[in-house]
């Protein structure tokens, strides 16, 4: 197409027609006088032109870079186009969060725990900023804000994958060709030294007032009933949050888990303490004997935030999971039930091939005991031996 163009062509040029430039620039002149850029390349094997803007307003520097740029991405195999399409980071991370939580079990927590933790910490950051403009960079200083990858290891590794996936997500669109949350990040963060973040967790001994503390709050009485419920069972959360009434038998006081709302996907049968039952009773008078058994104040299943607000507010320092481990200290400390019998009432699946091969019972009417003795020392009116 001859020479490349000049500032002082492009500016003096009247003529109408199409002037060449470097890397697949041309400039149009418009028998109106009017001046615009557009690319002319190849895609993926389909000949296109792609608009870069009007002079003055784009000028020759900027279009020549312009150009440059979409004749880079096009040899790579991906489409230019994408540069001017691009959503941003939190556009993207919703059309993630969608296409992932088709996946999830009702009722899970991973929705609500990616969405605040991304909103929380990756938003501020990145959440504005197109998908294709995201850079290692970018992905070091959401890692690295207020020491959360050496103080927060757990949820910093969870954050750096779930802005992976938005930029897998991105790459799969065409939005870019690489992920900056990939091995080039992880080779230039610290190192960890391994060790696991526990959840928080109470001494089994300061249960009971917990339990107190919760009963005499102005918190809902469906998530305290459903609180109390899930610490006397050592169930977890989204266990107890789905639980409807046919998963009762209230003559045979038993709870059967349905496959769906374990994590081991394999039912579980729980024996209810007197006061489990107390709390089943107070519940049907309350909200009725079908559907869920603790409600939320919309009638839908209380979500696993409620909880944790619910015991930031009254300063309890435990997770709603963490009850279930100081069941598990409670049980090694004040009781003399076989190991087994407590893996059993925490739904642990046994990891040693031969013995669960031998397994054949759940160990039901030996967990009764257990958890009677549970519910008795959370109300302080036994220790627990076991006996």
């Amino acid at each position: 197409m001859g020479r490349p163009l000049t500032a002082v062509v492009v500016k003096s040029v009247a003529k109408p027609g199409k002037y060449g430039d470097r890397h697949g620039l041309i400039l149009q002149v418009r028998p109106t006088g009017s001046k615009y850029w557009f690319w002319r390349g190849t895609v993926r094997g389909k000949r296109v032109d792609y608009g870069i803007g009007s002079y003055p307003y784009v000028t020759l520097a900027e279009a020549r870079q312009t150009a440059f740029e979409y004749r880079r991405l096009s040899k790579a195999g991906a489409d230019p186009k994408a540069l001017n399409t691009a959503p941003t980071f939190e556009v993207a991370f919703e059309k993630v969060l969608a296409i992932h939580s088709t996946t999830w079990k009702p009722g899970s927590r991973t929705e609500e725990q990616w969405r605040r933790e991304v909103t929380v910490y990756a938003f501020p950051h990145i959440g504005r900023t197109r998908v294709n403009e995201v850079t290692t960079a970018d992905v070091m200083r959401v890692l690295l804000a207020d020491h959360l990858w050496t103080e927060k290891p757990v949820l910093a590794k969870r954050l750096r994958q779930r802005i992976g996936a938005v930029m897998k997500w991105a790459v799969a669109q065409g939005y870019r060709e690489n992920n900056p949350a990939g091995d080039a990040v992880g080779a230039v963060l610290p190192k960890h030294n391994g060790s696991t973040t526990h959840f928080r967790a109470l001494p089994h001994r300061r249960v009971g007032e917990a339990l107190a503390a919760v009963r005499e709050s102005s918190t809902w009485v469906g998530i305290k009933l459903g609180f109390e419920f899930m610490v006397l069972t050592a169930a977890r959360s989204v266990e107890v949050r789905l639980a409807t009434w046919d998963e009762i038998d209230m003559d045979a006081a038993r709870w059967t888990v349905p496959p769906e709302h374990m994590k081991a996907k394999r039912e579980h049968r729980v024996p209810l303490s007197h006061r489990a039952v107390e709390l089943l009773g107070e519940a049907a008078e309350r909200f009725g004997g079908e559907g869920l058994l603790f409600p939320g104040p919309a009638g839908l299943p209380f979500s696993g935030t409620s909880l944790y607000k619910m015991l930031k507010r009254l300063a309890v320092p435990s997770t709603a999971h963490g009850f279930r481990s100081s069941f598990r200290d409670w049980a090694a400390e004040k009781t003399d039930h076989p190991r087994e019998v407590v893996e059993a009432a925490l739904a642990h699946v046994v990891k040693d091939k031969v013995e669960a091969a031998y397994r054949r019972t759940d160990l039901f009417e030996r967990r009764r005991g257990l958890m009677d003795e549970w519910a008795e020392y959370v109300s302080g009116r036994r220790a627990g031996t076991g006996t």
